[in-house]
């Protein structure tokens, strides 16, 4: 099966990854995991970031959108699937591109949990210290 008009783009946050293919003249519908977007993020705030780069360049309706997340929690997912999105979008277009660019979202974030340390609790807290 030859896919035309079909954009493929990764997108990387925290421990998430989420491949997100972008299919031209479509409706707008946006699938995650074989689910509807509302149906895969529960939460208002994810289901914002997600849509964030398509309400930035004004294409929110001209595109259809199948993505697969895996890894992280929702948050992360969310956060992976904006940088995805954007990724996919910005190869349509040098006007979307230094939009999308301008905003941000085309940036990984580079923030994730510090590993533990030996000797200590956790990454940063230590054990309680006794005198005696």
């Amino acid at each position: 099966m030859v896919e035309q008009n079909v954009i493929w783009a990764t997108g990387r946050r925290k421990s998430s990854v989420a491949r997100v293919r972008l299919f031209q003249g479509g409706s707008g519908e946006i699938q995650v995991n074989k689910k509807p977007l509302d149906e895969y993020f529960d939460r208002p705030t994810s289901r914002l970031l997600v849509l964030q780069p398509l309400k930035t360049v004004n294409l929110a309706d001209k595109f259809n959108i199948i993505a697969t997340v895996k890894g992280g929690g929702k948050s992360g997912q969310a956060g992976a699937l904006r940088h995805g999105i954007s990724r996919a979008l910005a190869k349509t277009g040098d006007d979307t591109k230094t939009a999308l660019k301008r905003k941000g979202f085309l940036t990984r974030d580079p923030r994730a949990k510090e590993r533990k340390k030996y000797g200590q609790k956790g990454a940063r807290k230590r054990f309680q210290w006794t005198k005696r």
